[in-house]
């Protein structure tokens, strides 16, 4: 198997900063959560462990409804104030429990947190894969720039549907109606 495609015993998913305060900002915010929170149940169901960051909750408030409302109790959530979810000391040290080597990223600001995050990620020898899908910035150039700087580091381009396949790599997967039915 080629080593840019994903493997569910080596993966987490990390959610970055998808709070309440974006909502007025980011204009396609709602699609976002709605595809990141699929992709949640996803990796529930493929048993990829998920970590979420919220940045400066207090401010900006805590993740947004219809992500929080899916996860789990053991989904641990970060708080942090530097840019970086790597920043967070708690949040790398999880991160180097779970021995996950692939990190596929959802979140906001691309250009911000998520660029951030995902070059320290690299620096640390993880492989990223971008849900690009699930990523957004309050300017469309913002994000594109940021996707092909990450992109252009060494990061991995994937979407929602194509990273639960390759998830999956099997029609014959015990989990595969279950996802398919998340997807269509």
């Amino acid at each position: 198997m080629h080593q840019n495609v994903l493997r569910s015993e080596k993966s987490a998913f990390l959610i970055i900063d998808v709070q309440e305060a974006f909502r007025q900002s980011i204009v396609d915010l709602s699609q976002i959560a709605a595809r990141i929170a699929i992709f949640a149940q996803g990796a529930e169901l493929l048993n990829v462990p998920i970590l979420v960051t919220e940045q400066y909750p207090k401010g900006l408030g805590r993740t947004v409804a219809e992500i929080s409302e899916i996860l789990t109790t053991e989904t641990e959530v970060f708080e942090k104030t530097a840019f970086s979810s790597c920043g967070a000391n708690a949040f790398v040290e999880k991160l180097e429990k779970i021995c996950a080597r692939q990190i596929i990223v959802a979140g906001i600001e691309a250009h911000v947190c998520v660029n951030q995050t995902v070059h320290d990620l690299l620096a640390r020898g993880f492989q990223t894969h971008l849900l690009t899908d699930c990523i957004s910035s309050r300017a469309p150039e913002n994000k594109q720039i940021a996707l092909e700087k990450m992109q252009a580091s060494g990061a991995v381009l994937s979407s929602v549907e194509m990273a639960l396949f390759e998830l999956m790599r099997d029609a014959r997967h015990e989990q595969f109606k279950a996802v398919q039915k998340l997807i269509k």
